[in-house]
């Protein structure tokens, strides 16, 4: 085996002998360290290891997806009950739902009426998710982006 100093240091030429003679491979883990530190291991096993933790690390990460649902400044109590059941099924399946009000041509006047029907969406959506973004004009669209709730 290789001289090692009080520290338990090996030098470079007596490392790279003994990953030889043990058919390893020498890898420096970390290059900032003084001195730098280096495993005498399997390095495609090391980067099988590594790809493997990366792969679970992505699976564990949650997949947001959005759904949109799109209001008139002027839409009729029907057609917001037909909308508010699909963002309600929306909201249980897990996705974010963006809601926006779009205003056509000059009925961008009516900026207070698409307020209006946003923040009613939203308290009708109280139990089901939470308001992550609260209405907000865009050009000629006002959005509010409502979250499940866990």
């Amino acid at each position: 085996m290789g001289e090692e100093n009080e520290q338990g240091i090996m030098n470079l030429r007596d490392a790279l002998a003994l990953a030889a003679e043990k058919e390893l491979d020498l890898v420096e883990i970390s290059p900032n360290g003084n001195p730098p530190v280096c495993k005498i291991i399997n390095y495609k096993k090391f980067l099988y290891e590594q790809k493997k933790k990366q792969k679970e690390i992505k699976a564990k990460t949650a997949k947001v997806t959005i759904k949109e649902i799109r209001l008139g400044p002027n839409t009729d109590d029907h057609d917001f009950e037909f909308k508010l059941k699909h963002a309600i099924r929306f909201l249980d399946e897990g996705c974010k739902v963006k809601v926006d009000v779009f205003f056509k041509g000059r009925s961008i006047i009516y900026k207070d009426k698409g307020e209006i029907i946003l923040l009613k969406f939203a308290k009708e959506l109280a139990d089901y998710g939470k308001v992550e973004r609260m209405p907000k004009l865009e050009g000629k669209r006002m959005i509010m982006i409502v979250a499940p709730k866990k």
